[in-house]
């Protein structure tokens, strides 16, 4: 089965109609066919850009059970340690805590196709196993 990680910037996009990116984004969720995973950390930075939208984390709940998107929390204390580990060595594209989970996501599962508008990041961004990431969207 086909997966694809998600970062913060698209699920933000797809609730947000006023979005410059809202319907390339719609328009990928919305004929994707597999699973969509994201982490515990892009859920926790959605919500908090979402907070002000009418109806935003109801919606967006809504939308992680509809598409049932797997979220894995990562927050043992060695993989938070990796995550920090990753944004020292990333510190210069910068690299925040989701985008650090989301590549050691990537790392546990073999993915590297991503949904995320961060092109810069995760086109410099690199698994441990050096495989650079598939943007979805260009």
């Amino acid at each position: 089965m086909r997966t694809c990680l998600v970062d913060t910037g698209p699920f933000v996009s797809y609730l947000d109609r006023e979005d410059t990116t809202h319907v390339d984004v719609a328009d990928f969720l919305n004929n994707f066919k597999g699973r969509l995973t994201t982490t515990g950390a892009v859920i926790g930075e959605v919500m908090y850009f979402i907070s002000e939208l009418p109806y935003g984390p109801v919606s967006f709940a809504e939308f992680l059970i509809a598409s049932q998107t797997h979220i894995v929390p990562l927050t043992a204390s060695r993989e938070v340690l990796s995550a920090a580990e990753l944004m020292h060595r990333y510190r210069d594209t910068p690299m925040d805590f989701a985008d650090a989970t989301l590549v050691l996501l990537s790392e546990q599962t073999g993915t590297t196709e991503i949904l995320t508008l961060d092109r810069r990041g995760f086109s410099t961004y690199r698994t441990a196993k050096g495989k650079a990431f598939s943007l979805v969207l260009r």
